[in-house]
């Protein structure tokens, strides 16, 4: 079997809602790093043979197969094709996964990976909504199949992120001082200059924008819980975001011929399945897998990205796994950085890469909770110092 190789990877700053990257159509969030993406790795446009981007909410400009838009819409060759996939959440990383696979397989020498969502132009669960004027109340009902194995409950992240909290005791001041942390780590690496290899910016918009500074813990404090006796607030969630990232992956093959620089290897890819209606628990079954596939432990990775939907959601993954919370999310978090669902596979892709070339470590693994109750894992090892 090849290896898959990643040469490229770039993401623009991750917009605050109705932020500094609101008014961008996604085709041009999208275009925006796939120029970059192509000029960093100085690669041939003409030699990619696929274009896979993540999206969720895939309405208004976000339909009609957005990858292929995005691609024409940064004037790269029209006989490069694209498609764009839903995995929910977990969109953009199920994108590098599929084009990691197409390499590994040997049928594909040259493949873009990313994903883009402008979550201020089209709100969340649009999708999900979009069929109410047709009589449909949600995507589930109606189905007699998931109406037998699941009955009528709500179908919800907010649900599951409490049956989260619930299941694992996991109090609000604890999900809290995770909140943040997440904030703290988020600034020091904004201020640290951290995050400015990987960002290209955007009219303007040149870093996060998600960070408060003015947070504390007295104010989350305050905060009303999202539903009627619950603990969750605002706070440890996860912020609606706008963005785009794209990552470049290469055959030795391709790599050779065309004078391309692995950064890092592609170690393993797994998707893993669970309850559905608790949803967001996912990571921890597919974490075991994913370990148990390659004989690693958690103790090997100097690095690692697992998606902030809520708070709770890393918190019983690092009681579950015994991870190291100093090496989890080391520079902040969605929590404080954003989450523009479909792009934020790859934005963690593209953190976690960089992330790895800043601190000399060798291994990182990914993983992120999704929609129907799955989760993706991603371990990839770097190969050369940062450029």
């Amino acid at each position: 079997m090849s290896e898959a190789y990643i040469v490229g990877a770039v993401r623009t700053p991750v917009g605050r809602r109705n932020g500094g990257l609101a008014a961008a159509h996604p085709a041009d969030l999208g275009a925006h790093v796939l120029k970059e993406l192509m000029f960093r790795a100085d690669a041939d446009p003409s030699a990619v043979e696929d274009v896979i981007f993540g999206c969720v909410d895939t309405i208004g400009p976000q339909a009609g197969d957005v990858a292929r838009t995005c691609w024409l819409a940064a004037g790269l060759p029209e006989e490069v094709p694209g498609v764009t996939i839903d995995r929910q959440c977990g969109s953009s990383q199920q994108a590098l996964h599929f084009a990691a696979q197409a390499v590994l397989s040997g049928t594909s020498d040259l493949v873009v990976a990313g994903g883009v969502q402008n979550m201020s132009m089209i709100p969340i669960s649009s999708a999900m909504l979009a069929g109410r004027p047709l009589g449909h109340d949600s995507p589930f009902s109606g189905s007699k199949g998931w109406t037998e194995r699941y009955g009528t409950q709500e179908v919800s992240q907010f649900a599951g992120a409490e049956m989260i909290a619930a299941r694992w005791g996991i109090a609000r001041e604890e999900m809290e001082a995770f909140a943040y942390e997440s904030h703290r780590r988020a600034l020091h690496a904004v201020d640290a200059g951290r995050f400015g290899r990987e960002i290209v910016p955007y009219e303007g918009v040149t870093t996060d924008e998600g960070p408060r500074r003015d947070t504390t813990r007295e104010k989350m404090a305050a905060l009303r819980p999202l539903t009627d006796g619950g603990t969750l607030t605002a706070a440890l969630a996860s912020q609606i975001s706008d963005g785009a990232a794209a990552l470049l992956i290469a055959s030795p093959r391709a790599v050779r011929e065309h004078g391309l620089t692995p950064r890092a290897r592609v170690h393993h890819l797994s998707v893993r399945g669970d309850d559905p209606i608790m949803m967001l628990s996912a990571p921890i079954p597919a974490t075991v897998h994913a370990l148990g596939m390659t004989g690693m432990s958690i103790e090997d990775f100097d690095a690692i990205e697992i998606n902030e939907a809520f708070a709770p959601v890393v918190l019983a993954w690092i009681k579950e796994t015994g991870a190291n919370p100093a090496r989890v999310n080391p520079n902040g978090g969605a929590i404080a950085l954003g989450h523009p669902l479909g792009a934020t596979g790859a934005v963690l892709a593209v953190k976690l890469l960089h992330e790895l070339e800043r601190t000399g470590g060798r291994y990182g693994l990914q993983t992120m909770c999704e929609g129907g109750g799955q989760a993706n894992v991603t371990i990839i090892e770097r190969l050369t110092p940062a450029p």
